[in-house]
């Protein structure tokens, strides 16, 4: 695991080995156990490496690696999990090796079986970047999942691209202007989707792409592997029978996760008690050989204290766990230190909790698995269910007469709402008095109006669901939003949900939340359950075995019960959060008012902004999602203008 940063292509003559290592630092945390560069011997390409040492400590890991024939240079971040395999095979045909790295045997790869080839080999998550000395090509590729992360910009038949945002405004030196686009994508989402970064100009690789650039001109991302793909392959091939489905989830977890295990360096889990970080842990305590290391944080408010639930299932387990109870204060403590370890506006609110186990982990162990995926692999949020059978409801209403009704419920505000329903108070028996009446009603109009599957769960996970109503220019706006996948029209809609949850949810939000929240520490987070190998398999298990009983995980729950009882982790999903309503209410309320009332009004409506502040302030409303990606976005703003 690493940080990386390139320039290719240089009009201006020989690239600067200064410009590059400050590229470079910039990326220290990533990669604190050394640094590396390579220019090529025209100068027109370089490359810079922050190395964290994961396989193999010596020199002879050491990054860029330039392949035997002197052909290929290569910089790259992530771990490749099937290297043993594919240096055997390599062995057997002549290649010989001087250290046991995976970048070794990837170079060795490019050199026997061409890069596409290769990348096809590969079972892991990646960024890299290659110089093709013989054909003058710089290529770029990301894993098939968008595990890590690699942004490029190209001005000028310059391409330069990092593992973060950073070092490509260091090499610029200025800061580019704000994509109006990404922004309020960014608002909608919590999250700036790819391909689009929240500059104009700088843009993510997406997932299971590559891209080649050559004679100052850059190709378009091509794929080499696709969810829509996977999707339709895996339902042609479903697996009727549960058992024999079970004894394979079983068996084949079991061999990816001994893959993950592999490390010269300790090793640990993060472990919540729920049922993807309970079977990943359990796993590994199984073919690991010793008590595994496991790390948990707790809360003392129980609505978000997953703490206690993961000391049972260590106990079971017989895990070597730590736990770390942190106050409001702490967590609070964090804050100002979000923009520069997430780089880019992000207001996840799990964003802080994450980087607090990473800390706690980092103390012990220098990699952490993490059961991230299951929720999109096994069917894991509740949202599967209800938005497919609410969308089978909604559709028998003809969408004419919907839009109608959406009308006429917001024809209100929803203060009147509420205060309609408190005249009602009276007569309405307990049960019919919901909370925030006003702000559900408004909710439910939202969704009403919905004309597809899409649309009607893009609404339901938005935070700002109309963002042009905050934003001083609404020009271009939609232009980021990202479109659906185009999955065969016989798709049950909890899978349409699933895909559409692993190519854009999953990628920039969760996957980025833990890349960014880890690296920040020195801390390699390792996925298993995103293996593609694992994710091809899931998809070939029926619908049927991942919900039943109107609960997901199904074949899931089943196979963690091999290794730990029901009881200990059979209860309602919790989530990884903070109270952030009750925090902008109470200890956050002064800080986040004096933001809101005095940053610039550049990009915010700050009248719509401080109208929403009050509804939430007064309880008539709940906007603590919201507020927050206007508070992330500030706050980023102000640190990202002191990078140059």
């Amino acid at each position: 695991m690493c940080g990386i940063i390139g320039i290719a292509g240089s009009k201006a003559g020989r690239i600067d080995r200064q410009i590059l290592a400050r590229m470079t630092d910039a990326l220290a945390h990533r990669g604190p156990d050394g640094d590396g560069h390579w220019i090529s011997e025209d100068g027109r390409a370089g490359f810079g490496h922050r190395r964290l040492s994961i396989i193999d400590l010596s020199s002879a890991g050491a990054q860029p690696m330039i392949s035997a024939s002197g052909r290929y240079a290569l910089t790259y971040n992530g771990e490749i999990y099937n290297y043993r395999d594919l240096r055997r095979e390599l062995e057997t045909k002549g290649h010989q090796f001087n250290g046991h790295s995976d970048t070794e045997v990837v170079v060795a790869g490019f050199e026997h079986w061409g890069i596409n080839e290769t990348i096809s080999r590969c079972a892991g998550m990646f960024a890299l970047a290659i110089w093709d000395e013989r054909e003058r090509t710089l290529v770029l590729v990301r894993d098939r999942l968008g595990i890590k992360p690699l942004y490029y910009s190209v001005v000028n038949g310059t391409l330069i691209f990092a593992s973060e945002l950073r070092p490509i405004v260091v090499q610029r030196g200025e800061l580019p202007p704000v994509s109006l686009p990404a922004l309020s994508e960014y608002l909608r989402l919590g999250y700036v989707p790819a391909p689009f970064s929240i500059f104009e100009g700088v843009y993510k690789l997406p997932a299971a792409t590559t891209l080649r650039f050559r004679d100052g001109h850059a190709s378009e991302p091509m794929a080499y592997w696709s969810i829509p793909e996977v999707v339709a392959r895996g339902m042609s091939r479903q697996r009727p029978n549960e058992e024999e489905v079970l004894e394979e989830l079983d068996q084949r977890l079991r061999g990816i996760v001994a893959e993950h295990m592999i490390s010269d360096v300790p090793l640990g889990a993060f472990l919540s008690g729920g049922i993807d970080s309970s079977s990943v842990t359990a796993i590994m305590q199984a073919v690991g050989g010793g008590a595994t290391k496991t790390f948990s944080i707790g809360f003392h408010d129980p609505s978000y204290n997953e703490a206690r639930y993961a000391a049972d299932v260590a106990k079971h387990l017989q895990t070597e766990h730590t736990e770390l109870y942190v106050s409001d204060s702490d967590a609070m403590a964090v804050i100002p230190s979000l923009p520069d370890i997430y780089d880019e506006p992000f207001a996840d609110i799990s964003q802080i909790p994450t980087f607090l186990v990473s800390k706690l982990a980092r103390h012990q162990v220098t990699v952490a698995l993490s059961g991230d995926g299951g929720d999109e692999l096994f069917g894991g949020y509740n949202r599967y269910l209800f938005v497919s059978d609410y969308w089978k409801r909604l559709t028998r209403i003809p969408h004419a007469l919907r839009r109608v009704a959406a009308s006429g419920l917001t024809s209100a505000s929803p203060a009147s709402w509420d205060a309609a329903f408190r005249a009602l108070s009276y007569v309405l028996p307990p049960h019919l008095q919901p909370a925030l009446p006003g702000q559900k009603i408004h909710k439910v109009a939202s969704v009403l109006a919905s004309s597809n599957l899409y649309e009607l769960q893009s609404r339901l996970v938005s935070q700002w669901a109309n963002p042009e109503t905050v934003l001083v220019s609404s020009d271009g706006v939609a232009l980021a939003r990202p479109a659906p996948l185009v999955l065969a029209p016989d798709v049950p809609a909890t899978v349409e949900q699933m895909a559409w949850d692993m190519s854009t949810y999953l990628v920039d939000d969760i996957l980025t939340k833990v890349d960014r929240a880890s690296m920040r520490v020195g801390l390699e987070a390792r996925v298993p359950l995103l293996d593609h190998r694992m994710v091809e398999f899931a998809w070939e298990i029926p619908i049927a075995q991942k919900f039943r009983n109107r609960s997901g995980k199904y074949i899931l729950r089943r196979l963690l019960e091999r290794y730990v009882p029901r009881e200990l982790f059979e209860r309602p999903k919790m989530g990884f959060g903070i109270p952030i309503d009750g925090w902008l209410r109470g200890p956050l309320k002064g800080w986040a008012s004096d933001w809101l009332s005095s940053s610039n009004d550049e990009f915010f409506d700050r009248k719509a902004i401080s109208d929403n502040w009050q509804q939430h302030q007064i309880g008539r409303v709940n906007r603590g999602g919201q507020l927050w990606t206007v508070l992330m976005f500030d706050l980023w703003l102000e640190r990202a203008r002191q990078w140059v």
